[in-house]
């Protein structure tokens, strides 16, 4: 697990807190929709910015070649696919097996892979996660619905501004047909967090 904790910024300090209060005066002031912003917010995170990451998944699953240069030298390989920015710092990518289950956390504040993953949700930047994550990972895991046997082996990553990770997931029994796209379609965010497993799409 990574164990530098040094450059982190804090929820409550700096831009952030300095946003937050921005949108509570324009919306005291009647000029922003707070629903409005709750909704762009949600697309960001759930559908846009997920979907860069799907696409890694997909090109990993499908291209042997690209998936071995992904583990290797992540950083170089998403960029390959024109992903890239300063909150992708140095990425990692970590591959689900059926032996290593990966999770990953922010312990001290919610460093994320935007560039891939778009902007992290809201259970991420909780303290609730943050902490129970490393302490209780598979208690953790089972309250999103994950329940893994007991011989798999959970292994936690802590990501930090210089290096910030990805959960490459198991691909699906019955998807061997499918094409590079339609694999992207079902790759999901919180799968690339580590928090759920993808299931093979219904017939």
């Amino acid at each position: 697990m990574d164990t530098e904790k040094n450059h982190h910024n804090t929820d409550d300090s700096g831009p952030a807190a300095r946003v937050k209060a921005l949108e509570a005066l324009l919306t005291e002031k009647g000029l922003i929709d707070p629903t409005a912003i709750d909704a762009i917010v949600d697309t960001y995170e759930t559908r846009i910015g997920p979907r860069n990451g799907a696409r890694v998944v997909a090109k990993a699953w499908t291209d042997p070649a690209y998936r071995k240069r992904l583990l290797a030298d992540a950083t170089t390989a998403v960029a390959e696919l024109g992903f890239a920015g300063p909150e992708g710092g140095h990425l990692v990518a970590v591959e689900n097996t059926d032996r290593i289950h990966n999770l990953v956390v922010c312990t001290l504040c919610s460093c994320y892979p935007w560039p891939v993953l778009g902007l992290p949700p809201v259970w991420y930047k909780s303290f609730a996660y943050r902490s129970r994550a490393v302490s209780d990972p598979r208690g953790v895991l089972e309250d999103f619905g994950l329940e893994l046997p007991r011989d798999v082996e959970v292994r936690v990553w802590d990501s930090s501004a210089e290096i910030r990770y990805l959960v490459i997931p198991q691909r699906p029994k019955g998807t061997a047909k499918m094409s590079e796209g339609a694999l992207a379609a079902i790759v999901t965010r919180d799968s690339m967090v580590g928090v759920a497993k993808i299931a093979a799409p219904s017939r």
